[in-house]
């Protein structure tokens, strides 16, 4: 066995990561020799002075990169060097930092319970009928580049944007390739390489990180249940001077924390004192209707609202829009264009036809449903455990029990086929806060039994505790 301990001062990024890219560095160099046993993981936690689950998901990505192999009671060993011109599955150390905690291909033959796009409830057969029409009807229009924003995307993204009697300007609007690019482009706009980014603690953080890839520099705010603190949010305008803050007001990925009307005033002022835009990520608030004003409607003079099709009615049409403050929407039109290489026309007919017809709405409803039948299963399956959940949404924020850590849990369940993500996965920098929790995404198995199946397992597992997982030494 060796006695290998990794040099965390050498580098930046999460721990885990840090410490996954020591050992891939030292395979590379010859220090950990093909056939060698890595320390043991509770061993080597104690000599670096981290949590065993920092160790734990460090050794899952080496693992994932093909470096080392593990198997219960035997430890992790190094794998041989594969032969001349053939590639591992390793992932380089600026990738590694990108790519979350999730295995970069989703292993078959595991439950799906780490992604949240919408619920199958048949909706291809709605939208077969509205391809098979656009194809007949706008054959030139397929086959060319699209050049032109006609007005029913923007009367499509006007609709899905607004709630109740509010409604964004039409000259607002800018149909975009899903939510995310929406968030990219605006941020590619507003702010320039080396601008700072307020973020959550725990969030969507492939946002973070696209922002990261493209030169931007992420800024950490502390978060309470009902969202961004703006004390806090204040003093990190005050000391770091940030250009932007992406928020998700409602049914926040991953907390569902629903941020209160007084608080999101709070928030609004502070940005204009300070002069910071804001990004309103509202992808799973339009399905919960709590009725609070949105920050576009508190604050339309710095607020970008980004929404889309991907939660509640289908992934796979990537549907998105965002509503610009005043004189900005033709800006973040061609950075979309730019950081996306452009919409495509079928894409964006098909997001527009469904919601002027309505069949979005109707698909939402079928999608709402279904969540909710799923959710309450979960309810009733971890009934008597910490979690939060919300009839709409399409995922649970589970507290683990002692001595159950996030990272150590996800493989646990790992390794009993069943898929779903740690809190490290929403981490958006380098924060050390441990929340001991993980995401339980309910959308993806194909019925309610597999949904029922596969939570079971995880209440087990919790119940039985880390001694009835063995992981690699």
């Amino acid at each position: 066995m060796t006695n290998w301990l990794p040099n965390l001062q050498a580098s930046d990024g999460p721990l885990y990561v840090r410490i996954a890219d020591q050992i891939e560095q030292a395979i590379n160099t010859g220090a950990l020799a093909a056939g060698s046993k890595l320390p043991p993981q509770r061993n080597l936690a104690y000599d670096v002075g981290v949590t065993i689950g920092t160790i734990s998901r460090a050794y899952t990505m080496v693992r994932e990169r093909g470096l080392v192999s593990g198997e219960v009671g035997r430890g992790t060993y190094v794998l041989g060097s594969p032969p001349e011109g053939e590639h591992t599955a390793s992932i380089d150390p600026v990738s590694a930092r990108l790519v979350g905690t999730r295995a970069a291909h989703a292993p078959p033959g595991k439950l799906r319970f780490d992604t949240t796009a919408a619920t199958d409830v048949g909706q291809s057969m709605a939208i077969t009928d509205i391809l098979s029409a656009l194809c007949r009807e706008q054959p030139n229009e397929i086959a060319s580049y699209t050049r032109n924003f006609p007005p029913q995307w923007l009367e499509a993204g006007r609709r899905w944007l607004g709630r109740g009697d509010w409604h964004p300007a039409l000259e607002s609007i800018v149909p975009t390739l899903g939510a995310h690019a929406a968030v990219i482009a605006a941020v590619s706009v507003i702010t320039s390489p080396g601008d700072r980014i307020v973020f959550e603690h725990v969030t969507y953080s492939q946002v973070s990180r696209g922002t990261t890839l493209i030169g931007r520099q992420t800024m950490l705010v502390e978060s309470d249940a009902d969202g961004v603190i703006p004390e806090d949010f204040e003093r990190v305008c005050v000391q770091q001077h940030p250009k932007l803050a992406f928020l998700m007001t409602s049914g926040q990925n991953p907390t569902l924390s629903i941020m209160p009307e007084e608080r999101r005033r709070a928030i609004a002022a502070i940005a204009r004192r300070h002069n910071v835009f804001l990004i309103e990520d509202n992808l799973y608030g339009r399905t919960m209707e709590t009725g609070i004003p949105l920050l576009a409607e508190i604050a339309p003079d710095r607020t970008f609202l980004v929404g889309g099709l991907s939660k509640s009615v289908a992934a796979g049409v990537r549907g998105g829009w965002i509503a610009c403050p005043p004189h900005l929407a033709q800006r973040v039109r061609i950075a979309h264009k730019m950081v996306s290489g452009g919409l495509p026309y079928l894409l964006a007919e098909v997001g527009a036809r469904l919601v002027l017809s309505g069949t979005a709405d109707a698909i939402r409803a079928k999608v709402s449903e279904e969540v909710s039948a799923r959710e309450a299963h979960a309810r009733k399956i971890f009934a008597g455990l910490d979690f939060n959940s919300h009839p709409r949404v399409p995922f649970l924020w589970l507290k683990l029990p002692d001595p159950w850590l996030s990272g150590t849990f996800r493989q646990a369940a790992f390794a009993e086929d069943i898929l779903i993500d740690d809190e490290d996965e929403f981490k958006a920098g380098r924060s050390e806060k441990t929340f001991h929790r993980v995401r339980i995404g309910l959308s993806s198995p194909e019925s309610r039994d597999e949904v029922v199946s596969g939570l079971t397992r995880l209440r087990r597992l919790l119940e039985h505790g880390p001694t009835g997982y063995d992981s690699p030494a």
